[in-house]
């Protein structure tokens, strides 16, 4: 059973990085298929996937067409129980799909001020108070979902949605070197040092950009992983 996923560019597309980790992580087959953002060519790469027009979004083995990635986490859950990809106590299981709607549906400033780039960090950016606001939900709500954790260390103890939905999150505190406690910022390096995720950054990587489409006008050092 081999899922069609449609994304766009590593470096960039927090939405198509959510996806690819809800294939990579939970060792689901799928093909990918890149789509142009900055390229001009978006809506001719998803024509064969009507009615989509954003990215991510994936064509599933009886053909069924799923676009945004909550919808997609769902069906993906749904059609490989085995995989385990929500948490199996049913209170953690209701948290994490609170947390993974939150993350869709909320956190503008900080997903409008700080777009996910993984190229480098950016060095003295200066988040707003909305920024800041933002931040301290997120530590807020991971906190919550600590009260859950058995066993490991991600945000429910073993691997799940929620760790996907916001690993660009992650990628964004690590990238502007933003303002958060010892214990986010440590599991933000835990994300980013994940083999899938130095996999997908090293794909990213490959493809040169001029201009750079997030110039945050500020110096830069090397990413650290």
């Amino acid at each position: 059973m081999t899922y069609d996923l449609y994304i766009g560019d590593r470096t960039f597309s927090s939405w198509s990085l959510r996806g690819w980790l809800m294939m990579e992580k939970f060792n689901l087959a799928h093909r990918v298929h890149l789509v142009g953002l900055y390229s001009g060519t978006m809506a001719d790469d998803l024509a064969p996937l009507p009615p989509a027009r954003l990215v991510p979004a994936i064509r599933c083995p009886d053909g069924t067409v799923v676009g945004e990635s909550l919808a997609m986490a769902e069906t993906l859950a749904e059609q490989n129980p085995e995989a385990g990809m929500w948490p199996a106590d049913s209170a953690a299981r209701a948290t994490a799909r609170w947390l993974c709607a939150e993350m869709v549906g909320g956190f503008g400033a900080l997903r409008g001020d700080c777009p996910m780039q993984l190229q480098h960090v950016n060095v003295g950016f200066e988040p707003s108070e909305a920024v800041k606001t933002d931040l301290a939900r997120v530590e807020t709500l991971w906190a919550h979902a600590a009260k859950f954790k058995s066993q490991g260390d991600w945000i429910f103890g073993a691997y799940s949605l929620a760790d996907v939905f916001y690993a660009p999150v992650c990628a964004r505190i690590i990238g502007y070197d933003l303002p958060v406690s010892g214990a986010t910022r440590a599991y933000c390096m835990q994300t980013i040092s994940d083999p899938a995720f130095q996999t997908w950054r090293a794909e990213g990587q490959k493809v040169t950009y001029d201009p750079f489409p997030y110039d945050m006008g500020t110096a830069t050092k090397v990413w650290p992983i």
